[in-house]
Parts: structure tokens; sequence; C-alpha cells
């Protein structure tokens, strides 16, 4: 049974590995060509074109009136009143319980990072494994799997953190 699965697994491997990345230059000048094409007939569909012009446009009215201020002394300074901040706010009623809200959590970064979660399911997928594949003991099996495995999640999900910009 252990040949066998090492035989499919070094086969899987090779499998996998056997990839030609060898291209010529005009193939890569073609795939970038027809790239850049794409690009020019995507529909501008979220209205950035429209958004920015709105923004420049705002930005030069709020130049024009700041210069407009800083020439005539005489004109009102604008004043903007204090934002009301949203969220879960503590209350304290004085009776001896504690409130732990906070009001300033971050949406984002709720639940587990995907570095932990990797950690947890590498750790108990390598420990069903290390159990199984080790016969004669297999507590030890498990543990030795469970730290592998644990470390491989841990990379993978901690990788993926990286591309979301989690850390």
């Amino acid at each position: 049974m252990k040949k066998i699965l090492s035989i499919i697994s070094v086969a899987a491997i090779m499998a996998a590995c056997n990839t030609n990345t060898k291209t010529s230059e005009e193939e890569v000048a073609a795939k970038i060509a027809a790239y850049k094409d794409s690009i020019r007939m995507v529909a501008d569909t979220a209205g950035l074109a429209n958004y920015q012009a709105w923004k420049a446009q705002n930005e030069m009215a709020d130049a024009n009136q700041y210069n407009t201020a800083q020439s005539t002394p005489s004109t009102p300074a604008k004043t903007y009143a204090p934002r009301k901040v949203s969220g879960k706010s503590s209350v304290n009623n004085n009776n001896g319980s504690m409130n732990s809200e906070s009001s300033n959590t971050a949406k984002g970064k709720k639940g587990w990072s995907k570095a932990a979660k990797g950690t947890a399911i590498g750790a108990g997928t390598g420990a069903v494994i290390g159990a199984v594949v080790n016969k004669k003991n297999r507590v030890v099996g498990g543990v030795v799997g469970g730290v592998i495995g644990g470390g491989v999640g841990y990379g993978i999900g901690r990788s993926m953190d990286k591309k979301d910009g989690r850390y």
C-alpha cells in the first residue's frame, strides 16, 4: 500500500511540474497586444471617468476659493462642523457592570486570519495523515504530522494574508 501511494504521489508531482515555460518573443508580444486591446474594450461600468472629472473640477474650485480667500482677507474662512463618528459606543450605567465594546473596530480585521485558518487546517490534516502513515506508533505520527502540517498551513495562509494586505 505504501509503495502504491508513493508511486502515485511521485507521478502526480512529476505531472504537475512538467510545464513548458519557453515562449518566443513574438508570442509574448502578441499576448501583450491582445491584453491591451481587451483593456481598451472594457466599458466604464463603475463610472470612474465621471468621478475623476468631478473630482478634478471640485479640486480646481477649492483651489480658486483658497486663492481668493488669501488675496482678500475680508472673506470669512470656511468652518467645518465636527463629524459624528458612527459605531458602537460604550454606556456607563455606574451599576458595577463593565461594557468592553470599542467604537473604533476595524471592519477588515474581524475573525481569524488566513494564517490562523491555514495553521488549524494544516495541523488537523497533518495529524490525521501522520497517524495513518505511521502504523507502529500512531501518536508520534499524529504529532509529527500535525507540526509539519501546521507549519505548511501557516506559510500558505500567511502568504495569502500578505496578498490581501492584512500584514
